[in-house]
Formats: structure tokens, sequence, C-alpha cells
């Protein structure tokens, strides 16, 4: 039986450069979607404001609830 020896190295050579530029293509997408992700925690500029902000809660959670429903239905946010 004769082992082809220079196909097989070669397929193999093909399958550590496909797994090597694979893997630099995933780490070179996962940086630049790092780059490009806005920072959630930021203020706000200009005449933003932020829709969500940390309160004491009321004596009534309902209430408050309701006023942040209507509210967000109000301004259309």
């Amino acid at each position: 039986m004769i082992v082809p020896l220079r196909r097989w190295f070669h397929r193999l050579k093909f399958i550590v450069l496909f797994l090597a530029l694979t893997y630099a293509a995933y780490h070179l997408f996962d940086t630049v979607a790092a780059w490009i992700e806005p920072d959630k925690y930021r203020e706000p500029g200009g005449r933003a404001v932020k829709a969500f902000g940390q309160g004491a809660p009321g004596p009534e959670p309902y209430d408050a609830a309701w006023e942040r429903l209507r509210q967000f239905y109000w301004y259309g946010e």
C-alpha cells in the first residue's frame, strides 16, 4: 500500500492555515465590534436625557410604573 505523504501534507497545511486565519478573523471582528460599540453608561450629550435614572422608590410602586409608561407613550421613545 502506497501512502501519499505529499497529498496529506498539503491537506494538513491547508487545515492549519484555515484554522489560523479563522482564529485571526474572529479576533479582528471581535476587536472591531468592541471598538465601535457605544458606551451605554455614558451621560448623553446635547438635549438628550437618560431614559431611566436611579432614584428612591416612591411609596406606591404601581403609580410610579404607570407614570413611567404614560411618559413612554407620551414622548414616543
